[in-house]
């Protein structure tokens, strides 16, 4: 079986009455596993430049995940993912499909399309045009298509291994619980416990949960559960972020 790992960007399905794009690119990746067509991994979600010249439902944010096992037949695994869009879509929406292979070849500059996109106004013709040089898979499904721009941009985020939040919530403990690092790490979603500057917690350090459900992010390729310093005496030298601070992943 072909072990290469691909990376499935989608974006602008939903609208103001449906489920987000997170919870179709869910749907998508369980479709995509009943049909026996891979493992898909942890959905991310990348956000993107908000700017009245930008059409969005909600935040402008993109999703990706990753799919390994696939048999290498990448053709139907695009096919599958495009009819699903086609039938799976909100109506009015503007569906993107992104599929490249995680093998390092145009890293850099998909990267770079990302970041682009979380700064500025992006356009179809700067997302196709990329594609082709790259020679990855981009399609749009309905409406304007242009969520093609976030799908695009949500791979190359996730490819850089340092941007965005995975889709789930985590339930740890009840807010006020004390655990160590160690204790977190052995969670099968958290890969390390890390503070803002990015330097994992040796495994005796002790965290507050802040709140009963957490978030991981992105971080160095790794699933992180970020963490602030707490200076409140009688407490843990450390606290999880609150879910307003999440919002700054």
């Amino acid at each position: 079986m072909n072990t290469q790992r691909l990376l499935v960007g989608i974006d602008d399905t939903d609208n103001l009455d449906s489920p987000g794009s997170g919870t179709l690119a869910a749907q998508l990746a369980k479709a995509l596993e009943s049909a026996g067509l891979g493992q898909c991994d942890d959905i991310s979600r990348h956000q993107l430049f908000v700017d009245g010249r930008i059409p969005y439902t909600s935040h402008n944010s993109a999703m990706c995940f990753g799919l390994c096992g696939h048999g290498g037949d990448s053709l139907s695994l695009v096919s599958f993912c495009q009819d699903f869009l086609c039938k799976h879509a909100a109506p009015g929406s503007d569906p993107g499909l992104c599929v490249a292979a995680d093998d390092g070849s145009h890293d850099s500059c998909l990267v770079m399309f990302g970041r682009q996109a979380k700064e500025r106004v992006l356009t179809k013709g700067d997302a196709y045009l990329l594609a082709r040089e790259a020679d990855i898979h981009l399609s749009e499904h309905g409406g304007s298509g242009g969520g093609v721009i976030g799908a695009l941009a949500a791979v190359g985020l996730r490819l850089s291994g340092n941007d965005g939040r995975f889709r789930n919530w985590l339930t740890l403990g009840d807010a006020g619980t004390t655990l160590t690092a160690l204790q977190l790490r052995r969670h099968p979603a958290i890969d390390a416990v890390c503070d803002g500057n990015g330097q994992a917690l040796a495994d005796d350090e002790e965290i507050r949960l802040g709140e009963d459900e957490l978030k991981i992010v992105l971080r160095h390729g790794r699933r992180v559960l970020p963490v602030k310093p707490c200076n409140d005496l009688g407490h843990p030298p450390w606290n999880t972020l609150s879910r307003r601070e999440m919002k700054g992943y």
